[in-house]
């Protein structure tokens, strides 16, 4: 059995910045580099540029002998101890990306070890020209280090009388980024196995011309029910409520706003009674049919459901100071962690960026969803959620490119409301 060494790097300017990763695939029998691969993924973390590394040196091993035994090296303590089983992996971003690695050989056949970063410096030198060519707005392969590596090769064989082997003999190939994985500001994953060798065009908060009409998501808050201007807990555990006659109203007025702009091609709706009835009137004046996509619903607020903030914070102080603390923490009685919620909604978004790219598609849903979908376009951090304010049928909008990028474009727009 074929036993393979794969060395991984991953970093970001910024943390979250311009970000990149390199990784390479090393016969362990005869030290022969077989593989590399390198990507400028735009603004991301270290976190997730250390993984998409690590699942990219996966992929192109696989591609060489899925056989084969793979040991990781990679100087990213984190993701060899989450990798390994012995740290949990509590932040919703990571959960994916993990998952993404996990599933490309059995987990018998791999193993990880930490290794200082001096002894990375391969990985980290494709990392590093990534972002350098991504910040001079270059297109960059790892062709091009290949290339710039096998002259060193043959200069260095020249000069000691013998022979480098090169790509062109089979002892070095270069991974295309179409067999890697595309990430949304670090929240979640999309497929994007083309084919080609060069990385992704960077980009910061807008993508380049020839990537192509981007998945355009405009979202929509439900008008308002009975609970809305008492500021009660409503979620997807609750009563359920439907629109008042102000929230009917509210709906008329979105969709009158969006006739005139006439740019939605399509609507999907939480299956909550709210959200339905606010997607079903829009509808009615847009012409268009309603699909429902059950992660759009709202948070399970658990016992909380239907009471004010200060009646949680009066019957549950504990429970409510842990919630505002932690996204992992759920609320009294069984409820959603917002990290579950999170998890749930990056989801749902990539399923709906694969049926509609190209696309504008209308998302009738709820508080939680839209402000986590903005909070992960923006690679903000969960107590952001706190941070922004939404009104009952404001409009919001998000593109989302081919190469995993996203730009907020709109939020909490609700100037269709006056007048």
């Amino acid at each position: 059995m074929r036993e393979f060494i794969v060395e991984a790097d991953g970093g970001s300017r910024g943390n979250p910045g311009p970000a990149g990763y390199g990784a390479v695939v090393i016969d362990a029998a005869t030290g022969e580099t077989l593989a590399e691969g390198a990507e400028y993924i735009g603004v991301a973390t270290n976190n997730v540029a250390e993984y998409r590394g690590l699942i990219a040196g996966l992929r192109a091993a696989h591609e060489l002998d899925p056989t084969a035994t793979v040991h990781v090296r990679m100087d990213s303590k984190l993701v060899i101890e989450q990798m390994s089983g012995r740290w949990k992996i509590k932040h919703p971003d990571m959960k994916p990306l993990a998952f993404e690695a996990a599933r490309v050989f059995p987990p018998a056949q791999v193993t990880y070890e930490w290794i200082p970063r001096e002894q990375n410096k391969h990985a980290d030198r494709l990392a590093n020209e990534a972002m350098d060519a991504g910040k001079r707005g270059e297109r960059w392969s790892a062709a091009d280090s290949t290339a710039e590596l096998e002259a060193a090769d043959a200069k260095a064989a020249s000069a000691a009388g013998g022979h480098a082997p090169t790509a062109a003999e089979g002892t070095r190939t270069t991974v295309a980024e179409g067999a890697g994985t595309t990430v949304a500001e670090g929240a979640g994953t999309t497929a994007a196995e083309g084919a080609g060798t060069t990385a992704a065009a960077p980009s910061s908060g807008w993508a380049p011309a020839d990537m192509g009409a981007p998945a355009t998501f405009v979202l929509l808050r439900h008008g308002e029910t009975p609970l809305t201007p008492q500021k009660r807990f409503s979620g997807s555990g609750g009563s359920d409520p439907a629109l008042s006659a102000a929230g009917r109203e509210q709906a008329e007025r979105v969709g009158a706003a969006l006739a005139r702009r006439g740019t939605v091609q399509a609507i999907v709706s939480s299956p909550l009674a709210r959200t339905r009835e606010t997607a079903g009137i829009v509808a009615a004046r847009l012409g268009l049919d309603v699909t429902v996509e059950e992660g759009l619903r709202e948070t399970d607020f658990g016992a909380w459901e239907g009471l004010t903030f200060g009646e949680v914070r009066e019957r549950y102080p504990d429970d409510l100071t842990a919630w505002l603390a932690d996204p992992e923490a759920r609320p009294t009685g069984g409820g959603e962690s917002f990290a579950a919620t999170a998890e749930r909604v990056a989801a749902a978004r990539d399923k709906l960026i694969a049926a509609y790219a190209g696309r504008t598609v209308l998302l009738v849903t709820h508080v939680t969803p839209i402000k986590t979908l903005v909070r992960l376009a923006l690679g903000a951090p969960p107590e952001s959620l706190f941070r922004m304010e939404l009104s009952a049928a404001s409009l919001s909008a998000i593109a989302y490119y081919a190469d995993g990028n996203a730009s907020v474009r709109l939020f909490n727009d609700t100037s269709h409301l006056r007048g």
